[in-house]
């Protein structure tokens, strides 16, 4: 009669001598404490991108009429590698303790949140203003949309994701949605159908609370010399009309260099 095979329990150590002192725990307290042991044992799932948090915290000598913004980006801990990276900055990162006119980003490797970036000047975004009480919740799902590749996925040929934004104003938040290619109408509606498809009914926003702009079309671009000559074959291109969205008169003041 062949032995009985040992159960294999690598990677679960100390489960057994825990058990007596589990004794003391009620149904669910021994379930949260099960749960944390599991999570303790699983690999790191990894992002198919690095991604970097920054922080834009508004100039002290900013001035609300005087037309400018003085970029004070500031890189937050460091790289999102995995999906437990991402929950732990997400977790930790409290959306309603960010002031007025200061922005969090999450951007893919490579790419910086200000307009006139290299990667970014022929580029665009979508601009999302939600209510205050609904913004932590659709910043974490189009942050989730980024990371899990979906907005990428939706995207034309040669364009890119950059990045997702969210940005404090008096009685809202603008959620911004970046990437690389303005001229490229498909990307424009795909990336908007799929993040008013993604969204649950109830937090949707309104076809009236967002829009879509080229960086270069916003007044504080100020495109750097080298750049120009990447710019100029794009002046005169037709813009992407994007599918039934009427863009109200909005300034953002988001980064520039």
């Amino acid at each position: 009669m062949s032995t009985r095979p040992q159960l294999f329990t690598r990677g679960l150590s100390g489960l057994s001598q825990s058990t007596s002192a589990n004794d003391t725990l009620s149904p669910a307290e021994q379930r949260d404490d099960a749960k944390r042991n599991f999570l303790k044992t699983m690999r790191p799932l990894p992002t198919q991108h690095y991604w970097n948090v920054y922080f834009d915290r508004q100039s002290k000598d900013h001035k609300p009429d005087d037309g400018e913004y003085n970029v004070q980006l500031e890189q937050l801990g460091s790289q999102v590698e995995s999906i437990q990276d991402f929950w732990r900055y997400n977790n930790n990162t409290p959306v309603d303790q960010i002031k007025m006119r200061e922005s969090i980003y999450l951007f893919k490797q490579g790419f910086k949140p200000i307009w006139e970036d290299r990667r970014n000047i022929n580029g665009g975004s979508w601009t999302f203003r939600v209510p205050k009480s609904a913004g932590p919740d659709i910043w974490t799902r189009v942050q989730l949309l980024a990371i899990g590749e979906k907005l990428q996925s939706v995207l034309d040929e040669g364009d890119q994701l950059c990045g997702v934004g969210l940005s404090v104003r008096f009685n809202s938040h603008l959620i911004t949605v970046w990437h690389r290619d303005s001229s490229k109408k498909s990307s424009v509606d795909a990336m908007l159908a799929c993040i008013l498809e993604e969204l649950p009914p109830e937090i949707r926003p309104k076809p009236d609370n967002y829009f879509y702009k080229r960086h270069c079309d916003h007044s504080g671009f100020k495109a750097p010399p080298e750049s120009k000559a990447v710019l100029d074959p794009q002046d005169g291109a037709e813009q992407p009309a994007p599918t039934a969205v009427n863009a109200p008169s909005v300034t953002i003041e988001a980064p520039s260099a």
